[in-house]
């Protein structure tokens, strides 16, 4: 359910974690760590840590998560054109 909001995110661009809370609200933070870390594991999320006063973690798809890029592209554009769509009563 939330990689592919994850990352819908990632092909954006580098995100940091609060970043990516921001972007998918309905994620928790744990749900949110797990995914990514899944994602990673996989090879297809890259984090890196800038350490210093103030450090923080960046998440961006990884050379090979780059090539999920026309499957996200496919499915966003399948979404809106079925967004509208009516429920049936057996999708209630």
């Amino acid at each position: 359910k939330w990689k592919p909001l994850i990352l819908w995110v990632l092909k954006q661009g580098p995100h940091r974690f609060s970043e990516l809370r921001r972007k998918v609200p309905t994620a928790s933070q744990k749900v949110l760590t797990e995914q990514l870390r899944q994602l990673e594991r996989s090879g297809i999320v890259e984090r890196r840590i800038f350490p210093g006063a103030r450090a923080h973690t960046e998440y961006r798809l990884s050379a090979y998560g780059t090539t999920l890029r026309p499957a996200l592209v496919a499915l966003s554009q399948w979404g809106a054109r079925h967004r509208k769509r009516p429920q049936t009563s057996s999708a209630r």
